[in-house]
């Protein structure tokens, strides 16, 4: 079972695993999330974060007979581990290397602890005003909790960071205080499971980025890959994960992230030679072999847009509907695609 189908990344992902031989259930929150069409069965679940994620999924695994679930969001990350009491495979890391890295100042201090590079980081409420000063770059300001680039600010000022946090929705102690380092920046997939030996490190520079990588270049780096293999000793993560980095003026990596789960460029690190998806499910799954740390360097990843053909019975075998609601489909009404989808709200189109 893979989830957030809806997300850039994913439907390349489970057409990836369909041609591995797997059966791929995909899930996701919204009926227009392509990957949903393109998996062997679709279902709607509700967002990770709300009570009735849980008992959706554990419904769904028992009714598909799935035997392993990729979870690729952060909000669901520590709801979805509890399959695992079920018998069924998540692959993630160990729970509180993904708790702590889900709080991003928490996994801050533990970096720093074991003397791993990192950016000097405050807490919002106790930054000190003359850090503005001293950060020559620059300062990022962002939510303690939350995925990707939401909700990140650049400030230079203290009267910039008065009004972040006044105009952000957050409260102080909610947000973070980062020293923005300007060198290049990378993400880097850690392939790693249960045994804690780390079977990759594969390095990707990041050309572009919106939102999600949108161009990146698999580099050999023998600092990032040092400091990635020590990120798994010392903190444990057992399961695969993602380090965001960037070099400062020294050419030093300084980790100002990571995220505990499959990287949003998996394909890419696939597409130089290390399947970390297909590979880490076999090993979980079906004793499959070790994956080696063997990967062409100055393989590009080109984001796009593109469509995928299948006939129209495989399109509708689902029984989910892409189709905006009908008139029938007002709030307070349930979706006609019979799925137990939440109400939606008609769109006014001016």
């Amino acid at each position: 079972m893979v989830t957030t189908a809806g997300s850039a990344p994913t439907p390349g992902t489970i057409i990836h695993l369909r041609e591995h031989g797997f059966r791929v259930v995909a899930t996701d929150v919204d009926p227009a999330a392509p990957g949903l069409y393109l998996a062997d069965r679709g279902h709607l679940v509700p967002p990770g974060d709300s009570a009735a994620f849980l008992p959706r999924m554990r419904a769904l695994c028992a009714e598909e007979e799935a035997v392993a679930v990729v979870p690729l969001v952060d909000e669901e990350l520590v709801r979805v581990v509890e399959l695992a009491k079920d018998g069924v495979t998540v692959l993630l890391p160990r729970l509180d290397f993904v708790t702590t890295c889900l709080d991003k100042y928490v996994l801050m201090r533990e970096l720093e602890d074991a003397g791993i590079g990192v950016p000097r980081t405050w807490l919002a409420s106790e930054w000190p005003s003359d850090a503005a000063n001293s950060a020559s770059g620059g300062l990022i300001v962002k939510p303690r909790s939350g995925r990707g680039s939401r909700g990140v600010v650049v400030i230079d000022s203290v009267h910039d960071m008065a009004r972040v946090v006044s105009e952000g929705g957050y409260a102080a102690d909610e947000l973070i205080v980062q020293e923005r380092i300007r060198g290049p920046e990378y993400t880097v997939s850690v392939v790693v499971w249960r045994d804690g030996e780390v079977q990759a490190v594969v390095p990707k520079e990041v050309v572009l980025k919106q939102g999600v990588t949108r161009y990146a270049v698999t580099r050999h780096h023998r600092e990032v890959a040092r400091v990635c293999r020590a990120i798994q000793a010392a903190l444990r993560a057992d399961g695969p994960f993602n380090v965001q980095l960037c070099l400062d003026a020294d050419g030093r990596p300084r980790v100002f992230e990571i995220n505990p789960r499959f990287s949003s460029t998996a394909s890419l690190t696939a597409a130089a030679g290390v399947d970390e998806i297909a590979g880490l499910l076999r090993q979980a799954v079906a004793d499959g072999p070790r994956l080696t740390d063997e990967w062409r360097e100055g393989v590009a990843m080109v984001r796009r847009w593109t469509e995928d053909f299948l006939t129209e019975s495989e399109f509708t075998s689902h029984g989910i509907s892409p189709a905006p609601p009908s008139t029938a489909d007002l709030p307070g009404q349930m979706s006609t695609s019979g799925t137990g989808a939440a109400p939606i709200a008609p769109v006014r189109v001016r």
